[in-house]
């Protein structure tokens, strides 16, 4: 199991876009991807404008698949034009 964590931080105006991106699409369609198990979204308890996705995948190379993707080369560039920075990933293996 793999766990991929990217946070994210929006323009202040762009937050609430964000959100109907996610809500509207990513998240079912990014759960509907083989091999992800689930899909969380959390937002930063002092910096509301700051979130942070959990997704858990089976294997990294379900994970590689998703991140090759149409849909991800699609969608991602939509998403970063509303950053206020630039986002950062992790990907982390259970202990």
């Amino acid at each position: 199991m793999i766990t991929r964590v990217v946070k994210m931080t929006f323009r202040p105006e762009k937050s609430e876009e964000f959100l109907h991106i996610f809500y509207e699409t990513q998240r079912v369609i990014i759960t509907q991807f083989e091999g992800c198990e689930k899909l969380d979204l959390l937002r930063d308890s002092k910096n509301p404008d700051q979130y942070f996705t959990l997704s858990y995948w089976r294997s990294e190379e379900d994970l590689e698949k998703y991140r090759s993707s149409e849909y991800f080369k699609q969608t991602w560039p939509e998403v970063r034009a509303l950053f206020a920075e630039r986002a950062q990933a992790w990907s982390l293996l259970p202990q």
